[in-house]
């Protein structure tokens, strides 16, 4: 997510009473006719720069799965098939996250993070969901200011704010409008069974983070009997899709907020920021205050209080970096100059190993605005729950900013669902008792740990791997230190899941980085 212009990065409780209602009833998962799931992929090398082994294909699937004689769409897929054949124990699917993000290149991007006798276990297969990158990408002709989605709330402004949400919905709609009622996660779920039945397997093991937990949990609940070793890493809560996983980033900050006060007054002599927690967090909403009457002029870029609000949201998951942060803005704001520290919090200052967009590089790149394109169709065309009423976005956006003041009014504000069409299909009720593994830190900036709990509940036959003291959006990552991933590394090497819960401690490796974005995204 682009948290205000401070901090790019991914990003993502609240009371009980904003969680959209559930659907009594599931929408048949529709299987599609045999001519999908016989086709016979073109393998061919993704790109020069990679090696042969790592190979690419496009198949085909329905736009629309309750016609499946009626329009079809192009999905890219990907692989990297194991070097040990008689140890082969199937395919394993990833998802990076999103909605929107391309997963195309993730298998040559995990290879080096999976340990030798996982990596011989399986073919590693990538592909760009559905709408995004390869996959008959979407687009809505948004310009750059459009894709900002960070709006805080004020009365002076609301009316723009209304005005930008109709306007992404209406563009959205003039531009993508027969694909977007499709472009949803069933559809997706739908064709990763697709993809499995291409690959000619009967079941689907799979690594998804963030976004891509929701997608996994949707699966094995359209398709419990084909679903086999899944791992969800840092995951969204199935109860809240999805206006409440955006109000959450405000819900889900607080606590942060009150251990960096706390945190950083036991460091005044280094930070010099407060003896106390109360000092300190008045130390910051005097510069919050500063910044909103006059722009602290940081490296040529203003900042206001708005956007200090909402660039530090994820920096207080990592207090020491927060703290540096903090300073280095305290000084911009005395006229000292700029610094030369990053005012991204850690997770950002890298992007994910599998984004280095090299599978097919040779191709036609999507259009600029794909991911929010994306983002927007998933979100508004997943569940009916959005309100239609613009008055509904300020009064909550009004109570929220006053209940979470970082980012209350951010996370309430209006968005394009308040003007999208009626989804297609009802949300997805995820309820089962699939055996499957959960992976979760507990200071997760982007799914907070409220969001990772519902996820495991909602799972009845899962097992968590909770990491607390954990800091990071993605907790598995290759890390042979890390009490996490040996968990997941023995769960995908044997199919045994840990007796109980597991609760450990982190290693010196704190989460995975995340892509820059305008887009919200988890």
């Amino acid at each position: 997510m682009r948290i205000g212009r401070l901090a790019p990065v991914l990003a993502v409780g609240v009371t009980a009473t904003l969680v959209p209602a559930l659907a009594p009833a599931q929408a048949s998962a529709a299987e599609p006719p045999a001519r999908f799931e016989t086709q016979k992929p073109a393998w061919h090398r993704c790109d020069a720069s990679e090696p042969a082994s790592f190979q690419c294909a496009t198949i085909k699937v329905p736009l629309d799965y309750s016609r499946p004689d009626g329009k079809t769409i192009k999905l890219a897929i990907s692989r990297l098939k194991t070097s040990a054949p008689g140890k082969r124990h199937g395919a394993l699917l990833f998802n990076p996250g999103g909605p929107g993000g391309e997963g195309l290149d993730m298998p040559a991007m995990m290879k080096d993070m999976l340990p030798k006798k996982v990596r011989e276990q399986y073919d590693l297969i990538g592909f760009d969901p559905r709408g995004v990158g390869r996959s008959t990408p979407v687009t809505c002709g948004l310009t750059g200011t459009e894709q900002n989605s960070e709006h805080p709330y004020k009365a002076e402004t609301f009316s723009r704010d209304v005005k930008w949400a109709r306007t992404v919905a209406d563009k959205c709609r003039a531009k993508s409008g027969d694909k977007l009622p499709y472009i949803t996660t069933r559809n997706t779920a739908r064709d990763m069974d697709v993809i499995r039945a291409v690959l000619g397997e009967k079941k689907l093991s799979y690594l998804g983070y963030s976004y891509g937990t929701y997608l996994g949990a949707v699966y094995a609940q359209m398709f419990p009997e084909r679903t086999d070793r899944f791992v969800l890493d840092s995951s969204v809560d199935p109860a809240r899709i999805w206006r409440g996983m955006i109000q959450i980033w405000a819900s889900g900050t607080e606590p942060a907020f009150t251990r960096w006060t706390k945190w950083t007054a036991q460091r005044h002599r280094t930070y010099k920021l407060g003896n106390t927690p109360a000092e300190v967090r008045k130390t910051f909403w005097n510069l919050v205050a500063r910044a909103d009457r006059t722009p602290i002029n940081d490296g040529g870029q203003k900042f206001t209080g708005d956007d200090i609000r909402s660039g530090l949201r994820a920096a207080f998951f990592s207090p020491k970096y927060a703290a540096e942060a903090v300073v280095e803005l305290k000084k911009a704001a005395a006229g000292h100059g700029s610094s030369r520290h990053s005012l991204l919090p850690p997770a950002a200052r890298k992007a994910p190993r599998w984004a280095s967009a090299s599978a097919g590089s040779g191709v036609a790149q999507p259009p600029a605005d794909n991911g929010s394109a994306a983002f927007w169709s998933v979100l508004c065309g997943d569940t009916a729950a959005w309100s239609h009423d613009p008055e509904q976005y300020r009064r909550d956006a009004v109570r929220d900013k006053a209940k979470y003041p970082l980012y209350g009014d951010f996370g309430s504000n209006i968005t394009p669902c308040a003007f999208w069409d009626k989804p297609v299909e009802s949300v997805t009720r995820v309820d089962n008792k699939v055996r499957l593994l959960t992976v979760q830190n507990q200071w997760d900036s982007q799914t907070p740990l409220a969001s990772g709990l519902g996820m495991h509940r909602a799972l009845k036959g899962s097992r968590m791997v909770y990491v607390k003291g954990g800091e990071g959006h993605g907790v598995y990552g290759g890390d042979p230190r890390s009490c996490a991933d040996s968990q997941v590394n023995a769960y995908l090497s044997t199919g045994k899941l840990p007796a109980r819960d597991v609760t450990c401690k982190p290693s010196g490796r704190q989460g995975l980085g995340v892509k820059p974005s305008l887009v919200p995204s988890f």
